[in-house]
Formats: structure tokens, C-alpha cells, sequence
């Protein structure tokens, strides 16, 4: 066990004793120790684990996964030992009370001066919960969002039996403003999904843009920032994700993923809404009572029932160590995760100038912390590219530097990238660099980098 495990069982501890002193007064309760068998299974378990990548090791630099905070895996912990379910204040008073205060928090991050919301098991079933209320605000209106916007959207629509438009993104990954105009002209749509910071490149949406159009038509605009949404307190933005970011308090909803940039366990999601009074739509009769209080509780304004009470506690821990404030700890761990993410791009689009280049230079600089590119292959075809990329891929995981891949337009690339080749998709290699370790590590990413794609020519 290393010094931070050892750290972090031995407060874990002395908070378990503390909570257990509060049901002191009861009488005890037989309770089944775990024996011999146990500590074998939970051996076994561990060995199982292995097979995993190191999802938390910065040298882990693939998809959106984040390690969460000691602070929240340690009130997790403590909270199973209740095991409340936030779904009423009968099944987690404390843990309800803290979960309030906790997407508080969050809506005073996004500069929402007034809010309804709560946690959710993840980002779909907030986005849902958000397409909901639409659809009741414009019954039959159809969804709105960008080609680059995360697919769950047209699903959602499509359980609530609303009809879905996938609106063209520019070379940039970002909506096209002209084609969502042409799409408001004909007044069909009573949603517009905004993505800040796409899952595919971490693109930002226009949200300022697109708020001037809802001053021509009307409107809703929901706000998926389940990746992107903590970015609003980085300094180092550049101007036009800046600018999306600032128009924030001016949508109707957002969501974001606290399990992300966050630093909380799965599953750990957030929606809100800017307008309290959505929440008649909630309003249910049930044939039981909820005894312990007359007050609104948290599943009077949630699709969801039962929903674990220990989220809640450990976000609201980790809030209360890493405060949601613009130039605080929390806020430079976002920072550094986007610079680290700057400088990989300035070593690949130094690569592609160079005079033997390996890599297509970068179409832009990152907007968030998501880097991709695609590889430059002798025989410059889409098909011989991503062939390349898979064994560039392959060859890092074997020196421990594990990256992903992605499946981008040929439309973000220049015509002559491709010669005669303007549609399908080429695969690139793509990394998201959502740990802030990442910016010192940097130079170990590159040279296992620069050995895989050495090793992939070769082959």
C-alpha cells in the first residue's frame, strides 16, 4: 500500500468512528464479520482489477477518465455505511440537504442566480431530464444539435418521440451558424442543444452566436457541457470559447458531469435549470406518504427515484476542499490540463513542419484539453492513414503510453491532405489530457510517442 492509500484509509477511519458515534445510543445490532472466504474473494477481486488500463497514471492519456479526488473517494466510503438513497428525505436527510448544497455550487460556478436542478447517474439521464422539460414547454418541437454533438441526444429524442435534426458543424467541429438559421426559418425546432466541448475533439459550440438568433426566433437552448462545463473557470481559454462560456447564464439548461473534470466516483452527473418553475412538471401523486417532512424533496423534481445519496456526499466534500473559484486550486488543475494540452499540440504541428514530418498538422489549437491528428503515411490515402494511426496506437499501449483513436470527417482536414477525397472519415489519434499530472509528463507522452511511431513506419 502506498503512503497516499495508507493516508487515505487512516482518515477514512477516524470519519467512520466519528459517523458511527452518532447511533451510539442504539442498542447493538448483530452484524456478520467478513472471514477467511471474504478476504480471498476480495483478493481475487483485486486481482481481477489488473486487467484495466491506469486509467489514473498520467501515462493513461486515451479517453475521458479521470482518477477522483482522495477527499471523494473517501466520503463515498463513509457514506455507504448509511447507504442513502436520495430519492426522498426519508432515505438520506443529510445526504439530501448536502446534495442541495452541492448543485448550489454548481449553479453559482455558472453565474445562475436563481436555479432547480440536482445530481443524476450521468450525463444521458440529465440530458434527458433536460429534453423532457422542453418537449412539455413545445410539445413536438424537434431537437436541435450539431453533427458533432454527442449521439445520445438522438436517442433521447427519440424515446421522447420528438423528432431529431442533426445540424452540419464547420471545419472546426463547431455548429454552423447559417445552417442552424436556415433550420429556425422554418419554425419547426423548440430546441437548440448546445455542446461545449464535444466528445470527439473538445469543439465549443458558438453559444454567444447562437443566442442572438434566439433573439429572431424562438427558442429553447439546453446547454450538454457534461465534459466541457467545468472549463468555465479556466483563465486561459481561448477568445471564442471564452465567450461561449460567459453566455452561460443566458440558456435555459445545462448539464454537466461531475464524474469528469469533477473528480467524483461514477456516476455522478448534474442538470439544471435556469427557470425554478419548470418543476410543476414534476409534480406526481404517489399511493404512500413521505412522512419525515412536508418540505420539497429531491425526488418531487427528478425523473429518477432511487439515486445513490453518496454522490452527493462527495461532491460535496471535494467542493468543500477544491471551491468552484476562478483563480483558486480546482480552477488551475483545469488550466493546466488545457496547457498541457496546448503544448502537445505545438509538438505535433512542429512534427508536421519539420523536414521529415509524421503527423498532418493540427487544423487548430485545442479549445479544452482534447488533442487529435492524424498521421501522415506514405501512400497518403484515408484508408493507409488510419491503418497507420491503429499501428501507432498499438505500438504506445506496448510502452505504456495508451492513447485513443477517433473517427473524424475528412471536411476537417484541407482538399489536398486527401487528394480527391472529401467524404467518409479517417481515423486519428486522440488524447484527452484531463489530469493535470499531464503537464509534466508531457516530455515522457512525447518520447513514447515519438518511439511508437518510429517502431509503426518501420513496420
Amino acid at each position: 500500500m502506498n503512503d497516499s492509500s495508507s493516508n487515505l484509509f487512516a482518515l477514512l477511519s477516524r470519519a467512520q468512528h466519528q459517523l458511527d458515534q452518532g447511533f451510539a445510543d442504539l442498542p447493538p445490532a448483530p452484524s456478520e464479520p467478513l472471514g477467511p472466504d471474504a478476504a480471498a474473494i476480495l483478493r481475487d477481486a483485486a486481482t481481477r482489477l489488473h486487467d484495466n488500463y491506469p486509467y489514473a497514471h498520467p501515462l493513461y492519456a486515451g479517453q475521458m477518465l479521470k482518477p477522483p479526488h482522495p477527499i471523494a473517494r473517501a466520503a463515498y466510503a463513509l457514506a455507504m455505511s448509511v447507504n442513502p438513497n436520495n430519492h426522498a428525505l426519508d432515505g438520506g436527510r443529510a445526504s439530501s440537504a448536502m446534495e442541495v448544497e452541492a448543485v448550489a455550487a454548481l449553479a453559482k460556478m455558472f453565474r445562475w442566480p436563481q436555479h432547480l436542478g440536482h445530481l443524476s447517474s450521468g450525463g444521458t439521464f440529465a440530458n434527458l431530464e433536460a429534453l423532457w422539460v422542453a418537449s412539455q414547454l413545445a410539445p413536438g418541437k424537434k431537437i436541435a444539435a450539431s453533427d458533432q454533438a454527442h449521439y445520445t441526444h438522438s436517442r433521447i429524442s427519440s424515446v421522447l418521440g420528438l423528432p431529431f435534426v442533426s445540424v452540419p458543424s464547420d471545419a472546426s467541429g463547431r455548429m454552423d451558424l447559417a445552417a442552424l438559421e436556415q433550420l429556425l426559418q422554418t419554425n419547426e425546432i423548440g430546441t437548440v442543444v448546445v455542446t461545449l466541448g464535444t466528445t470527439a475533439i473538445g469543439s465549443v459550440d458558438p453559444l454567444d452566436r447562437i443566442l442572438a438568433l434566439r433573439d429572431k426566433y424562438p427558442f429553447r437552448i439546453h446547454i450538454d457541457a457534461a465534459y466541457g462545463g467545468y472549463f468555465t473557470l479556466a483563465s486561459n481559454l481561448g477568445p471564442g470559447a471564452r465567450a461561449a462560456f460567459d453566455a452561460i447564464p443566458h440558456a435555459d439548461s445545462i448539464v454537466v458531469d461531475p464524474h469528469k473534470h469533477g473528480l467524483q466516483p461514477y456516476g455522478c452527473g448534474a442538470v439544471l435549470f435556469r427557470d425554478p418553475t419548470v418543476g410543476r412538471f414534476y409534480k406526481h401523486d404517489s399511493p404512500y406518504t413521505y412522512f419525515s417532512s412536508k418540505e420539497i424533496h429531491l425526488g418531487e423534481i427528478s425523473l429518477e427515484c432511487s439515486r445513490a445519496g453518496a454522490s452527493a456526499v462527495a461532491l460535496w466534500a471535494t467542493q468543500r476542499l477544491l471551491p468552484y473559484t476562478p483563480n483558486g486550486q480546482f480552477a488551475r488543475g483545469l488550466e493546466q490540463c488545457r496547457a498541457a494540452a496546448l503544448e502537445f499540440n505545438r509538438r505535433i504541428a512542429a512534427d508536421s513542419a519539420s523536414s521529415a514530418p509524421r503527423f498532418l498538422a493540427p487544423i487548430a489549437p485545442p479549445e479544452l484539453d482534447i488533442v487529435f491528428c492524424a498521421v501522415r503515411s506514405p501512400k497518403q490515402t484515408p484508408a493507409a492513414s488510419s491503418a497507420l494511426a491503429q499501428r501507432i496506437f498499438d505500438e504506445a499501449a506496448r510502452l505504456d503510453l495508451h492513447l485513443a483513436l477517433a473517427n473524424l470527417p475528412l471536411r476537417f482536414f484541407p482538399p489536398e491532405t486527401f487528394p480527391g477525397q472529401t467524404t467518409g472519415t479517417v481515423t486519428c489519434l486522440r488524447s484527452v489530457l484531463m489530469k493535470p499530472e499531464h503537464l509534466a509528463w508531457l516530455d515522457q507522452i512525447w518520447r513514447r510517442l515519438d518511439q511508437a511511431t518510429t517502431t509503426a513506419l518501420s513496420s
